[in-house]
């Protein structure tokens, strides 16, 4: 196996970390977004699509995507994907009304989508076996640490002004070069096309995509709400609490492989749900903001385990050969969970309030996954 060149895995690394960007770049700007644009009705809801409604984009085209990246070419898509996520990604710093804000939210969804299909394909073709659970973890790291310079960055700018974080995404620009000086086009992707279809497991792992992007993605679109308007905080310090739960979720993905030693990817997940509810509980019961600090890197924990674990699941049981088309209907699956997160709860959370909301889905990720234990451990 040819050795993979530095350069070749920071490009990589840094294809995968502009996924996040999506969402934790502008999560600090909601609030003050929102009370720039407070004459608009149901603003609280549209001011959270804006870090969702990418999600919706990316859950709906990325299967279709994932096809046509198959059919066409790898780094062709990447560079035009690069320019219009700087372009769309940046678009808050000079559009003036929540309509054309969230539009240009649709068309980084296109982006992102595209981005992720081909990190993942890619991170396939260049690694195998225990080296590609290794560089998963270090993916998912570099993630993480990317997100809390972000989310911090962001915070800052968000004080300064609302409109200021957005301009973080013009990165891609900066990236863009190292796209066609370092990544070659995977020659053998039109060649390994076969007519193998995908196995029936991997329908369940992106159920299990759904499920974590649904819970997880409470962090970003309900964590800043609380904290700056129920608890008083900052943007910048805002900010910087969600960047502890980003650091702890490098850890967590680093610790992937530590844990695929002596665990099956079932017994991680359980693992992970269990961590990601002690996470949850601990923070609807904080009484002071600085407690946040040591609630949220224990959600940061369970979810970078469980996103290195899901991937790493669906790259092991998937042909080499249909690893694009896989990777376009996991992408879809985690983002369709990160667009439904704020929906699917706005209701709890209106009539329980948000700070006892996170002590009700904490009760129940706990509840549901011991009951689902206990089920197996009868049934066998």
């Amino acid at each position: 196996m040819k050795k993979v060149e530095t350069s070749t895995k920071i490009t990589l690394l840094l294809i995968a970390m502009l996924g996040v960007m999506s969402n934790t770049a502008i999560v600090t700007s909601l609030p003050h977004l929102g009370e720039h644009f407070k004459n608009v009705s149901n603003i609280e809801l549209l001011s959270r699509l804006m870090i969702t409604l990418p999600s919706l984009v990316i859950a709906m085209l990325a299967p279709f995507l994932g096809h046509f990246v198959h059919r066409t070419s790898i780094i062709t898509n990447a560079i035009f994907a690069l320019i219009l996520f700087a372009i769309a990604g940046s678009a808050g710093l000079y559009l003036n009304n929540i309509e054309s804000l969230l539009i240009s939210r649709m068309f980084l969804g296109l982006a992102i989508a595209i981005i992720m299909i081909v990190g993942t394909t890619l991170t396939g073709f260049y690694f195998h076996g225990k080296a590609r659970d290794k560089f998963m973890g270090l993916q998912s790291a570099f993630i993480s640490v990317g997100g809390v310079l972000f989310i911090s960055g962001g915070g800052i700018l968000s004080d300064i002004a609302w409109r200021y974080p957005f301009g973080i995404y013009l990165i891609g620009f900066l990236v863009l070069p190292m796209i066609v000086l370092f990544l070659k086009e995977p020659s053998s992707l039109s060649e390994l096309e076969d007519d193998r279809e995908l196995p029936d497991k991997v329908h369940f792992i992106y159920i299990l995509a759904f499920i974590l992007m649904l819970i997880f993605y409470v962090l970003p679109t309900q964590m800043p709400f609380l904290m700056i308007n129920h608890f008083g905080a900052s943007g910048t310090l805002a900010g910087f609490i969600i960047s502890t739960a980003m650091a702890s979720n490098a850890l967590g993905a680093i610790s992937f492989s530590k844990f695929k030693k002596h665990f099956g990817f079932a017994d991680i997940w359980f693992i992970g749900l269990i961590i990601l509810a002690i996470g949850f509980t601990a923070i609807g019961n904080i009484t002071n903001v600085y407690f946040f600090f040591f609630t949220s890197p224990i959600m940061g924990f369970g979810g970078g385990l469980l996103m290195t674990a899901t991937m790493a699941w669906m790259l092991e049981i998937v042909h080499h050969s249909r690893r694009t088309k896989a990777s376009g209907y996991l992408t879809g699956a985690f983002f369709a969970g990160q667009f439904a997160s704020p929906i699917v709860f706005h209701p709890i959370i209106s009539y329980f309030g948000l700070q006892h909301f996170f002590i009700i889905l904490g009760v129940s990720i706990l509840i549901t996954s011991s009951s689902f234990v206990l089920y197996k451990k009868v049934k066998n």
